[in-house]
């Protein structure tokens, strides 16, 4: 009997266990393979793995005419424009869209998920017509505005959804006390909505990081990002540098994160207003 109950529950353990093994594979194989191609110095096929280790395409890159460094500081500054700027505009936005009797409320919604709607490259290829007539083609702020329009869509959805999630109460209770609407929203709404925010912080600065076509059609040949020489160094079929450029590429993503988490809780953001 107690055979009979455990051999269900052993196939279900191991069918668990099956399960998580090809999740973890599927997330961290590709991992694992980039950061066997940042130390591999020759790997042939049908050979498994390098034939040689080293860190021979380590000190191409950072050598100062490979300018890897530069393209990456170009790909931060760039970010940080990137979140400020969006931030900006859905903080304001997401407040407004949050209020559910705002007249045309899922319209203006619609409008800024319309950049998904059509391909990247087609909105970035008009987009950097209209900037040559700007002057702003070749520019980084032309390529942070490039970048603001695609991470305005996760930005302004999900700031909209975190102010939706405050509830009336607290801000009432602060009105009743005498705050003014601007003390209240500071003191009350901006706190409570905060880890919203600093999720669509973090989506933007993500987002910025790895765009490439917009950073393609309006920044080359004058502004140069790490996803530029990423993407340059694999059509030329150097993994290699591809691969250590896609790793330098996660330090400030990570970075970011863990600033975020750590030093941005809420119970700091709380004190804005007072």
């Amino acid at each position: 009997m107690n055979a009979t109950v455990r051999a269900p529950a052993l196939l279900g353990a191991s069918v668990r266990a099956v399960l998580v093994v090809l999740l973890a594979l599927a997330i961290f194989g590709p991992l694992l393979n980039m950061l066997i191609w940042t130390v591999a110095e020759a790997w042939y096929f049908p050979a498994k793995l390098p034939v040689r280790w080293g860190f021979a395409f380590w000190t191409r890159v950072f050598r100062p005419e490979a300018a890897a460094m530069t393209a990456l500081a170009t790909s931060l500054v760039i970010a940080l424009l990137t979140v400020a700027v969006s931030m900006a505009v859905a903080i304001p936005a997401g407040y407004a869209l949050s209020k559910r009797n705002l007249p045309l409320r899922s319209l203006f919604l619609l409008v800024f998920l319309l950049p998904q709607a059509v391909p990247s490259v087609a909105v970035h290829m008009n987009v950097a017509r209209m900037f040559y007539g700007l002057g702003l083609a070749g520019t980084i702020w032309g390529v942070m505005l490039v970048h603001a329009i695609q991470g305005l869509v996760f930005a302004v959805w999900i700031a909209s959804a975190a102010f939706a999630a405050v509830g009336s109460e607290p801000v009432e209770a602060a009105r009743n006390l005498g705050a003014s609407p601007l003390r209240a929203f500071m003191s009350v709404t901006l706190p409570q909505a905060a880890p919203g925010l600093l999720a669509s912080a973090i989506f933007v600065f993500l987002i910025s990081m790895d765009e490439f076509s917009g950073t393609y059609f309006v920044g080359v040949p004058d502004v140069r990002t790490l996803p530029l020489t990423m993407l340059n160094a694999a059509l030329e079929g150097n993994y290699q540098i591809a691969s250590i450029t896609a790793l330098l590429l996660l330090v400030p993503s990570v970075g970011f994160m863990l600033f975020v988490e750590h030093f941005l809780k809420a119970d700091v953001l709380a004190q804005v207003g007072k």
